[in-house]
């Protein structure tokens, strides 16, 4: 009887300390929720520049990181480039845009 409440101690004690695991920050110090938050963010950027005609077939990265979204890739144009910057600054919950967009 005292191995099984032994065995059954253990047991829980792992349980309890690999869903903590689950739900420790990245390596970017972002919990759990900030990087879901930035999850949508950066799917608002790219739907909101996807909806500009002028801007839909360009090679544009979007990566968002405590509400800073951070545009990087090829743009045909600087004006290209300016535009995508202010669509993503119009979206919910982007605090800051770094425009990396590279003129091809």
């Amino acid at each position: 009887m005292m191995k099984f409440r032994r065995t059954l101690q253990v047991l829980i004690c792992a349980s309890l300390f690999s869903a903590s695991i689950g739900c420790a920050a990245n390596q970017k110090h972002e919990s759990t929720g900030e990087y879901l938050d930035d999850s949508v963010i950066t799917t608002k950027v790219k739907a909101a520049i996807f909806k500009e005609e002028s801007l839909k077939t360009l090679q544009i990265n979007v990566k968002t990181y405590k509400g800073q979204a951070q545009l990087s890739g090829f743009v045909d144009s600087k004006e290209s480039a300016v535009k995508a910057g202010e669509i993503a600054e119009r979206v919910k919950g982007v605090e800051s845009v770094k425009n990396d967009l590279t003129v091809k």
